[in-house]
């Protein structure tokens, strides 16, 4: 039976789409991989999934090296090159904007451990929210994938068991095997001959005289 096509569209489910990005993702790295063996090239995968994880893959060498590699041999990229003032610059915007970042995440866990709200603004626990949105999703992930991991164990441990009693069964059933003596024993008592139990006489009503 064909396949049916995919319709290339957002997965709604957070579950199904975490479980999809992951059979995805693993695949693109593996098809890198065997890209860069067979043909002898040089592969760079940056991948940041909808959290801000982040992977990469090179498949020689180093990520840093290909990206320099790719900066020779790109003309735009060297000329949009930024000056390092401009770039230290936008370190610093970054480096305030994590510790922006890090500042929320503290005051969410003071809230979490009890501290009230009277120190978080609204934005900030709009940020709480979707953080243990993010959270909740990867707990019920992580317990889904535990709970198939269990069931799988439970069906094998019956497949087993099941085989090991119909094995049992057959040295049984050769053991004690219908022309067995004690075989016959066990059906003489569960069907009894009724034909060798006599039936009392009956006394004759006649009388006799001397």
């Amino acid at each position: 039976m064909a396949r049916g096509k995919i319709q290339m569209k957002r997965i709604e489910n957070p579950v199904h789409r975490q479980v999809t990005f992951c059979k995805r993702r693993t695949g693109l790295l593996k098809k890198a991989k065997e890209l860069s063996v067979l043909c002898d090239a040089e592969i760079g995968v940056f991948i940041f999934s909808s959290h801000g994880k982040f992977y990469e893959l090179a498949t020689k060498g180093t990520m840093q090296g290909l990206i320099e590699r790719y900066m020779k041999c790109n003309p735009l990229g060297a000329q949009t090159e930024q000056p390092r003032d401009k770039q230290a610059l936008d370190l610093k915007g970054e480096i305030s904007l994590l510790k922006h970042k890090i500042d929320g995440l503290q005051k969410g866990l003071r809230f979490i451990s009890g501290g009230g709200t009277g120190a978080m603004t609204l934005d900030e626990l709009n940020d709480l929210e979707k953080h243990l949105e993010v959270c909740v999703y990867q707990i019920r992930s992580t317990k889904m994938d535990i709970m198939f991991q269990e069931i799988e164990l439970l069906k094998n441990k019956e497949r087993i068991l099941k085989a090991a009693n119909e094995h049992l069964q057959e040295k049984i059933d050769e053991q004690y095997g219908i022309n067995n003596p004690m075989q016959q024993v066990l059906t003489d008592s569960q069907y009894p001959l009724w034909t060798n139990i006599q039936c009392p006489l009956t006394i004759s009503n006649e009388i006799y005289q001397f």
